[in-house]
């Protein structure tokens, strides 16, 4: 099991001064290697229709509608699941978590997997590559800890990855940007692209 997470928003909590309301985790997940290879091999196939050059990002934030839409419908033909955190801002009170991004980060990152009703087991996890390796050491140190790692066997390894090298990851930021706009009430028909592939999106509170 092959699974790549990023998200959309930020975990800043400085809203009136910029930081999104809501916040993203949304994890593509492959059953096995050979769904995730196709799956890249078609994804580069549609750069190279669009006729981008091959060092192309793929950015939710970034596209044009046009290129969104393209993308996700290239994408729902493929075969892999998703599983999302919703979170909206408000709903957090946690001093701690208010006022440590990184905290709430993985914080977040725990929770969807450790609520993933046992769909995630074994898995290989690779997240964009971000922050200074302390912080990414930390994130492993944490999710080993809070889910148990060991006795529960969610995941195998953890890797940090350069999206700009890794389509699979692109397309977990695409999946996590379509999410979070669906549900900051814009964007729902790219939305219904890839609901069909959407395992679990859970509205944290």
């Amino acid at each position: 099991m092959l699974v790549f997470i990023d998200d959309s928003g930020d975990p800043g909590f400085k809203t009136q001064s910029g930081s999104s309301p809501v916040f993203v985790i949304a994890l593509v997940i492959f059953d096995d290697n050979l769904a995730a290879e196709e799956t890249a091999l078609m994804l580069k196939k549609l750069r190279r229709e669009l006729k981008f050059p091959d060092t192309m990002e793929f950015k939710f934030h970034k596209s044009r509608i046009e290129i969104k839409r393209k993308f996700l419908q290239t994408a729902a033909k493929c075969n892999f699941r998703i599983r999302a955190i919703v979170v909206k801002k408000e709903s957090i009170y946690s001093n701690f978590l208010r006022s440590n991004a990184d905290s709430f980060f993985n914080y977040i990152v725990m929770q969807v997997l450790k609520n993933s009703g046992k769909r995630i087991r074994k898995a290989k996890l690779r997240f964009d590559k971000r922050g200074e390796k302390r912080i990414r050491d930390e994130l492993r140190t944490y999710l080993s800890s809070e889910l148990d790692n060991k006795t529960n066997n969610i995941f195998l390894d953890l890797k940090f990855v350069d999206s700009k090298q890794n389509v699979l990851i692109q397309l977990a930021d695409m999946v996590a940007g379509c999410i979070a706009s669906y549900h900051k009430n814009k964007d729902r028909a790219l939305y219904q692209l890839i609901q069909k592939l959407c395992e679990d999106v859970w509205e944290f509170k």
